[in-house]
């Protein structure tokens, strides 16, 4: 979740939050001539992730550009890095990127062969059914079974789906069967109810995924460990936390309001009649006005009991 999960959220919720193994980094995109931008390197400097598992995605159809990558990022201590293969983003797919390799079958195995000769660090996929149709997905689950891939992160929906429609769990039953890696499914997680339905149908998987679930609440993986949901004043800390890093991360604090506000796109969702305050959230055009919406929502709004809207 480019923009919303970086390295500020995640040290954020870790202070306030439990449940979570791991952390998946927004993807890193790696070029020709070897370098990472700076607010590229900023989000997987070590001292930036300190105390938390994380795990850098890579964005690519190199083999040589993703094992320099994988490369760098070992040095500084990376236990795993991952090959991003589910993107649906119709600029990424158009470069052959993402989910966009999944249709162009002779150059993905070239690429896997690359990467799976050389690599001196795990490495785990994410991947979606394929383009249009997820009959696709057993000759490319063919592909996957022939290399040591430490973990396959399934998203039961094609390219074309985006984030629309069910996600298509007879297709992932087929797929779970099959797959000699460990799974982890990933799609349409919100509830704690959501992540013991998933565990309760696929025994076989080993891991959960959340994206805009988790950000919508940030306690999803606790309930869903049967420990506590957010309560106001955690969420309130949370808040605080980050919007402090932010401004001194962008040297003021209208800059910082701006990416809270994509932020609170989400956690407005647990809050009733949150969708009636996201109006003067928009509007909000300087730090004294964003400030006092965002101390109306935690004054005045009560919490929802039962979960988190995702409009």
């Amino acid at each position: 979740m480019e923009g919303v999960t970086g390295w500020l959220f995640r040290q954020a919720h870790r202070h306030w939050f439990s449940g979570v193994d791991r952390y998946f980094m927004p993807f890193l995109s790696p070029r020709q001539e070897h370098a990472f931008t700076r607010r590229e390197a900023s989000d997987f400097l070590p001292e930036h992730n300190r105390g938390l598992y994380a795990v850098p995605q890579l964005l690519t159809r190199s083999a040589d550009d993703f094992l320099w990558a994988a490369g760098v990022l070992a040095d500084l201590g990376y236990r795993e890095v991952n090959l991003n293969l589910g993107c649906p983003s119709g600029t990424v797919v158009a470069k052959g990127k993402g989910s966009g390799l999944l249709g162009r079958r002779e150059e993905l195995e070239r690429l896997l062969d690359g990467i799976y000769a050389r690599a001196g660090i795990p490495v785990s996929i994410k991947t979606r059914l394929g383009l249009r149709d997820p009959e696709e997905f057993f000759p490319l689950l063919e592909l996957f079974n022939r290399y040591p891939v430490c973990e396959l992160i399934i998203h039961p929906r094609v390219q074309k789906d985006f984030y629309r429609n069910q996600p298509r769990l007879d297709a992932f039953a087929a797929a779970l069967a099959s797959c000699r890696a460990p799974v982890c499914y990933n799609g349409d997680l919100v509830t704690a109810a959501d992540c013991a339905a998933l565990i309760r149908r696929f025994p076989g998987v080993t891991a959960l995924m959340a994206g805009r679930g988790a950000v919508a609440d940030p306690a999803l993986f606790s309930k869903a460990r049967g420990g506590p949901g957010a309560d106001r004043g955690a969420l309130r800390a949370f808040h605080d936390e980050l919007y402090a890093g932010y401004a001194q991360a962008f040297g003021s604090r209208r800059n910082a309001t701006l990416r809270m506000k994509e932020f609170w796109s989400y956690l407005l969702g647990l809050f009733q009649d949150g969708a009636g305050q996201a109006k003067a959230l928009r509007k909000a055009a300087d730090p004294a006005a964003y400030e006092a919406a965002v101390n109306h929502i935690f004054q005045s709004l009560p919490l929802r009991e039962d979960a988190a809207v995702i409009w």
